[in-house]
């Protein structure tokens, strides 16, 4: 019992640079599934519809930039034409495969978005093809190089793309928020999350707001597609990992931002620091996998809306 409860918490007091790298590493990816987990809060909230096309959307974006690149399209002119290319698909679904399907159940409008998984899958595959490519982080300028700390007298590496991907992320979720809160169709956005009929009846636009939850979905995407490509490759593989974001939603509630954010760096954080401390030493390691998953069974068990959802009543 020592070696399994006591022994870990000995070895993080003995090596605390150690422990400070792997909270640092923990930190990076908890920050990246909060953001793929944002883009899946926002749709949920403006339109009710569990969007599983959100890790597709991440490879799609990367694949489009980095295929844009391959063309001879200079790095951040092949930015700026993914996000028209994300603008063209929020559209797109908008018109072709919401707009006919208000008012039917929920279950159809999840089933929707397992085609447009299917779809971008299959589009991806015939434009870009199905090797791995590798993502363009020198000619977009992200640094590549790495800080070495030595706190305690030990050692601590920075890498100056987990930094770049940190800073990025923090400006990109600041802005999101800002946006929400500040301007007339974040509000919008709001209004509709919380009460769909009231906000339809002042007046608001539920077509323009999907496109516009759809694209803010796309702009989060492409951010990521480019964080996880620049440490993994690019490759329909980064669909698997956007879906480590279902825990954090799971943690965190399916229609709170804050959850969202939360959620995303508990699971990051404790995910690796279980995978670390407890998962190689007694498990055979690959804890990574499953972690989330279990943390957030354990949670819904107790308190099913999520840490930051909110209780739903129904009066019968």
């Amino acid at each position: 019992m020592y070696d399994y409860v006591i022994q870990p918490f000995v070895e993080m007091v003995e090596a605390p640079d150690f422990l400070l790298q792997v909270l640092w590493e923990g930190l990076v990816s908890g920050i990246l599934y909060a953001l793929i987990a944002l883009g899946f809060v926002l749709i949920f909230r403006s339109s009710r519809i569990f969007n599983f096309a959100q890790g597709i959307m991440v490879v799609f974006a990367a694949l489009t930039l980095v295929g844009l690149h391959a063309m001879g399209v200079p790095a951040w002119i092949a930015v700026a034409a993914t996000l028209f290319v994300m603008f063209l698909l929020a559209v797109a679904i908008e018109r072709v495969v919401l707009r006919p399907l208000v008012g039917q159940p929920d279950i159809i409008l999840f089933m929707a978005t397992i085609g447009i998984t299917l779809f971008l899958i299959g589009l991806g595959e015939i434009i870009f093809g199905g090797e791995n490519k590798v993502m363009i982080t020198e000619e977009l300028g992200i640094p590549t190089g790495d800080f070495v700390l030595e706190p305690w007298g030990g050692l601590l590496i920075l890498q100056h793309l987990d930094i770049t991907v940190v800073v990025v992320a923090t400006l990109l979720v600041g802005a999101l928020l800002a946006f929400l809160n500040y301007t007339r169709m974040g509000r919008a956005i709001r209004a509709l999350g919380d009460d769909h009929q009231a906000a339809l009846s002042v007046g608001i636009s539920l077509q323009t707001i999907w496109v516009l939850v759809w694209f803010i979905a796309g702009i989060i995407a492409l951010v990521t597609g480019i964080a996880w490509g620049a440490r993994a490759g690019v490759s329909f593989a980064l669909e698997v990992i956007a879906y480590k974001a279902l825990p954090v939603l799971m943690l965190g509630g399916l229609e709170s931002i804050t959850g969202a954010i939360i959620g995303g760096l508990m699971i990051g954080i404790l995910e690796k620091l279980f995978e670390i401390y407890w998962g190689q030493p007694f498990l055979g390691g690959n804890t990574e996998t499953w972690f989330a998953f279990v943390l957030a069974l354990i949670v819904l068990l107790f308190r099913p809306q999520g840490l930051f959802g909110e209780r739903i009543i129904e009066r019968v």
